[in-house]
């Protein structure tokens, strides 16, 4: 007997309570979604980036040529021994300023003072023995136009007489070289200055003679003024030839060697800029071909004397007037591979990379050769922000940001910015 083959069975069974809720859960969403399908998210772009712009001042500014150099004293003198003897007195403290005449030191005198009264009575002597032969010649003169003694007597007589002139005028030079001796015992200054260390103890002998060399006793330097010099390379010498030594020498009648008169600015290491105000002083007639320059000096007050030889100097000098030149604040421009730029605000405040000319700085203004106008607008800050070919909003430097007004409304739900959040 065959089975019959049963059918299938299903078997239905009820909605379960958690799938119920899993159920409703997803209609809400789905019905959620079709409702704010009526208000979308709208992407809205930031504003373009705040820059603070400036136009390039027209004025008139002095262009200066920059060196570098050293300060030296206007006069240095070394003090030397110029009698021997033993050094008896110091009269001076090391470092000290000292007046012109002021007693410095003081060698030993009494060998001097011995040599000048020996020379004194030696003219003494030679004047007993002038006074003699005058009258001995006389009376033999008398005698000999009377008739009554030789010729030869007149002429012994005459040849004495002068020949005790003629020792006298030597026993007088030998006081003159004795006087001198014996002030040379005394070193005295020979201008105001500022003196250096004793380099002779008391004691020791100094002097030439002897065979012994001079003795340097001290060195003295006077430094007001002072002396600066420095040196200018052979590009800007030939290009101040060219341009203003011509025609300064033209209108002048001045040589080769240029005069004093025109004015220079110093600053040491601790200054800032140049508060030193003097004149050109000197110029070598002759440049240095192993290095191309040309030796210059100025000339500074030092009243003071806080300006010692041997510093480091910056120094500036005018060169030539520039009418109606171009300045923009020095941090605008940046510098690359291309050289100096800009950035500028052009038409519809789109940035513009602008190439310059840059001249020399003006406190914190830089001359701008070449490249802008007077009616450009420059970015003087916001240099970041300002993408060459973007929009930008430009303020006027120096003028106040404008900040929103109280009780304006905040910006519409659902706007987007850039980074994804919701504002």
């Amino acid at each position: 007997m065959t089975r019959k083959q049963q059918a299938p069975t299903v078997v239905v069974r009820p909605w379960s309570r958690r799938g119920c809720r899993q159920m409703l859960a997803i209609a809400l969403v789905l019905f959620g979604a079709a409702a704010c399908g009526e208000s979308k998210n709208q992407y809205v772009a930031p504003p373009p980036p705040k820059v603070t712009v400036a136009k390039a001042e027209v004025r008139t500014v002095t262009e200066n040529l920059a060196f570098t150099g050293n300060t030296a004293a206007f006069n240095t003198v070394k003090l030397v021994a110029r009698v021997q003897g033993y050094l008896e007195k110091i009269h001076f403290t090391d470092g000290a300023r000292v007046k012109r005449g002021d007693l410095l030191f003081t060698i030993q005198q009494e060998q001097y003072k011995a040599q000048l009264q020996q020379a004194q009575s030696e003219v003494a002597a030679a004047k007993a023995k002038l006074e003699n032969a005058t009258t001995e010649y006389e009376r033999y003169l008398s005698l000999y136009k009377q008739k009554a003694g030789p010729a030869t007597s007149v002429d012994q007589w005459k040849y004495t007489k002068d020949s005790a002139a003629a020792s006298l005028e030597n026993a007088q030079a030998q006081v003159d070289l004795a006087k001198l001796n014996l002030r040379y015992t005394t070193v005295t200054a020979p201008f105001s200055g500022q003196m250096g260390r004793h380099l002779i103890d008391v004691g020791n002998l100094v002097g030439g003679g002897g065979g012994s060399q001079d003795t340097v006793l001290a060195e003295i330097n006077r430094i007001d003024p002072i002396y600066v010099y420095f040196t200018i390379n052979e590009r800007d010498l030939l290009r101040v030839i060219g341009e203003y030594g011509a025609k300064r020498r033209k209108s002048t009648g001045q040589t080769d060697q240029t005069e004093g008169g025109d004015p220079v600015f110093m600053g040491l290491a601790s200054d800032q800029g140049t508060p030193h105000q003097g004149v050109f002083d000197y110029a070598a007639i002759t440049a240095n071909p192993q290095t191309g320059t040309l030796q210059l000096r100025a000339i500074f007050p030092n009243p003071k004397g806080d300006i010692l030889p041997g510093l480091f100097a910056r120094i500036q000098a005018p060169y030539q007037q520039t009418r109606d030149a171009l300045l923009v604040p020095a941090d605008a421009v940046s510098f690359d591979q291309l050289g100096n730029y800009v950035l500028v605000v052009k038409e519809k405040n789109v940035v513009e990379r602008r190439q310059v000319e840059i001249g020399e700085q003006v406190g914190g203004m830089r001359v701008i050769k070449s490249g802008l106008t007077g009616s450009d607008r420059v970015i003087v800050d916001g240099l970041l922000r300002a993408i060459p070919g973007h929009e930008v909003t430009p303020e006027e430097a120096g003028k106040p940001t404008a900040a929103p007004a109280a009780g304006s409304s905040p910006p519409k739900s659902g706007a987007v910015s850039q980074a994804g959040g919701t504002s």
